[in-house]
């Protein structure tokens, strides 16, 4: 569990100087620490250069989301020698010009963006702790430094001055002369960073444990003096005290020893009591357990019956008919339904396995072939086969040689004589006994006629039991994600170790999921092939709608999202709309980069650049790079599923949960907002798959907050692959 460093390093102190902008907070900040030999902090350069680097990568400041991303990946080197600290930003010096007036006109926007303050926030921590236990001290200034970012520190200072001092002092730091023009931009620059800072940040007045210095009328060296003699009464202070290796943060519950994580849970539990309840958060306390876990019970060993005929003879339409619901894709083209695809059917109380197959042709080339062949594997699996016809045409060259083949097969053969609407149809479909397969069934799967009759025949010969192996729910399940022509189903191939799908180079040839059990690992997985996404659904129209429908349905059958990603092509729109769609379902995810294989060394840079820019939102999520057509590193997926779903399951302690928060709370606190700040009572975690976690609090916790919260959950309990949701109920005192 992560703990906030000690206010003092061995032999070192923590100074943290904060106060409005021109109350002199850089000039004393470095000039103590030369004093002190020292190290020198300048929080508000951080914010500078995430300001340059957006401005010259032409980010928009309003963006948030963006910028605080920005914030989170920048290759940030800055210097803490107060003699000249540098600022590096992705290799190039940038001291000078993050001081450049451009910068300083729009470092607001950045500072008082909710996003980014946490994530800067907790560089400077980390920066500061380490640089005094290197230089055996080290002085911070900047926003939030005495509240937020190191409210442990050993001195806390709030640097005070007039307005017209400050605004005096930026002029000639600028060295603009003393005009009124020069007044009228320091104004406009001193006090609206006064107004902004004031939306995010209680700066004007010190808190509790803060010593507050006017400099008003005052010299530096006067004011120096004044920080170094509260540095010396710290340092005596810590001399007299007893050895503890420096002082760390109260954790939730002060006075418990917060090993014992069920102390921490009884005493936050009993502080409730003095809070309005109501029956749905009682429900949430006095609840033992999360939901069963369980992945329930293996199903019989169903028969299976095969829909077959040649192409566009409304095979779909009579699987859909049959289900009750749009399943199978069905579209006014020849040969939509490419791949078998097993439905669970039930008819008169009696279950069974649903395939419906491509359409199957004898002479033809590329995918219709493969096609084809799927369908005479789909009959091999059957214990029952039906015929589908279509009664307006007759029987075809086609048709009677797809009949060779299932005479060939030995199985149940029950005839379809398809698109019968009326009296006279059912006369010219009695022309099919010809054929020697016994009664023809006249139907109309559009419609439904004749199909209650069909399915008793077919139950007829049905036997009550399955050829096959048993059907077992419980290997976890993964939908394979994407646009279309990815390579989905060329993973699925070379993880099945069959040509189970077809793939071809004409993208979408997959239109309904096609689950497949595979064993990896030393365990079995169901793999959901899931149709591409080619456009938005509400764009999309005849087959693409039904099957962006399809993925969507897969996802919430499936437990993990493996989103395949061509790396070779730009990160697009529609990856990051799949991703969406994954989160949106509460999946767990990994992300597969395909096509590995075909990247060099500058695309390979780029995808770096692409991945940081655009996949920041989904930084947890574990990566694999493989190429699904030559089956490199496709044995890290299973490392990355098992990780992905761990996460999923898991469930934190309440008593663990509340010591955690405890601790956080403690050394970076909400921050104030009206004279105010919102303090967490309680949190406890309401289910698993995905993580929910809600937190009681006194008021509204920021979003940036949140995610602070979220970040940290995820550094200290390892939640890789899984979302994270956190919500808030605001409870307030019971009156007496």
């Amino acid at each position: 569990m992560h703990t906030s460093a000690p206010s003092t390093a061995p032999g070192g102190v923590t100074i943290a100087i904060d106060g409005p902008a021109g109350s002199g907070k850089s000039t004393v900040s470095r000039l103590v620490a030369e004093a002190l030999d020292g190290g020198m902090l300048d929080t508000g350069a951080m914010y500078r250069a995430v300001t340059w680097w957006c401005l010259e990568n032409d980010v928009a400041l309003t963006d948030q989301e963006t910028v605080a991303r920005v914030a989170e990946a920048l290759d940030l080197e800055l210097g803490t020698d107060p003699a000249g600290a540098s600022v590096v930003v992705d290799g190039e010096d940038v001291t000078g010009e993050i001081r450049s007036e451009r910068i300083s006109q729009q470092v607001s926007a950045v500072a008082t963006n909710t996003l980014v303050r946490p994530v800067l926030q907790r560089r400077q921590r980390e920066l500061l702790f380490a640089t005094a236990a290197e230089r055996g001290s080290c002085v911070a200034e900047g926003r939030d430094i005495t509240t937020v970012v190191a409210p442990d520190a050993a001195v806390r200072v709030l640097l005070t001055a007039s307005p017209e001092e400050r605004m005096r002092r930026r002029a000639q730091e600028l060295g603009l002369p003393d005009s009124e023009e020069s007044r009228e931009r320091m104004e406009d620059q001193v006090l609206r960073r006064d107004r902004d800072d004031a939306t995010v940040s209680e700066f004007a007045t010190a808190a509790d444990g803060v010593h507050e210095v006017d400099t008003t009328g005052r010299g530096v060296t006067e004011v120096v003096a004044a920080v170094l003699e509260l540095v010396e009464q710290a340092r005596t202070a810590s001399a007299t005290a007893p050895a503890a290796g420096g002082t760390a943060p109260a954790a939730a519950g002060a006075g418990l020893d917060t090993s014992d994580d069920d102390a921490v849970e009884a005493a936050l539990r009993a502080g409730l009591e003095d809070f309005d309840l109501d029956a749905d958060d009682l429900a949430l306390l006095d609840a033992d357990d999360l939901e069963d876990l369980g992945y329930g019970d293996p199903a019989p060993n169903l028969p299976v019956v095969a829909v077959v005929g040649r192409p566009n003879v409304g095979k779909s339409t009579l699987v859909n008919r049959i289900l009750g619901r749009r399943e199978a894709v069905v579209e006014d083209v020849p040969g939509v339904t490419r791949d078998r695809v097993f439905y669970e059917a039930e008819w008169a109380g009696k279950d069974f396995w649903l395939v419906d197959t491509g359409g199957w042709e004898e002479k033809v080339d590329g995918i219709a072939y493969r096609v084809a062949e799927q369908a005479e594997v789909a009959v091999e699996l059957a214990d029952v086969v039906m015929f589908v016809v279509d009664a307006n045409v007759g029987i075809t060259t086609t048709d009677e040689q797809l009949l060779k083949v299932l005479r060939r097969s030995q199985r149940p053969i029950v005839l379809v004589a398809n698109k019968v609407d009326d009296q006279r149809g059912e006369l010219e479909a009695a022309a099919l006994w010809n054929l020697g397969l016994g009664e023809p069934f006249p139907v109309s799967a559009l419609h439904g006629r004749g199909s209650g009759d069909l399915l008793d025949a077919v139950l007829a010969v049905l036997p009550e039991e399955g050829r096959g192996d048993a059907v077992d729910h419980g290997p976890r399940r993964i939908a394979l994600v994407g646009r279309p022509n990815v390579g989905k189903s060329s993973l699925l191939n070379r993880l099945a170790g069959e040509r189970r799908v077809v793939v071809d180079d004409l993208a979408g040839t997959t239109r309904d999921p096609v689950d497949e059990k595979i064993t990896l690992g030393g365990k079995e997985w169901t793999f959901v092939d899931t149709a591409g996404i080619r456009r938005r659904v509400l764009q999309s129209s005849g087959a693409d709608y039904y099957a962006s429908l399809r993925t969507r349905s897969a996802l919430d059958r499936a437990e993990v999202a493996v989103v395949l990603i061509e790396a070779n092509e730009p990160i697009s729109t529609q990856d990051l709309k799949i991703i969406d769609m994954v989160l949106e379902s509460g999946r767990a995810l990994v992300l597969a980069f395909n096509k590995w294989d075909l990247l060099d060394e500058e695309r390979r840079h780029q995808l770096e650049f692409e991945i940081e820019k655009d996949l920041g939102h989904v930084s947890w999520a574990p990566r694999v790079n493989l190429s699904a057509k030559t089956g490199r590193h496709a044995e890290k997926l299973v490392p990355a599923l098992e990780q992905a779903l761990e996460s999923w399951d898991q469930r934190i302690p309440t008593g663990r949960l509340n010591a955690f928060l405890g601790t956080l709370v403690a050394a970076h606190p909400h921050p104030l907002r009206g004279g105010k700040q919102s303090r967490i009572l309680f949190a406890t975690q309401a289910r698993t798959r995905p993580p929910r976690f809600v937190i009681f609090a006194t008021g509204f916790l920021e979003h940036g907050y949140r995610r602070f919260i979220e970040r940290r959950l995820r550094e200290d309990f390892e939640f890789t692959g899984s979302p994270v949701v956190i919500g808030v109920r605001i409870r307030e005192k019971r009156k007496r």
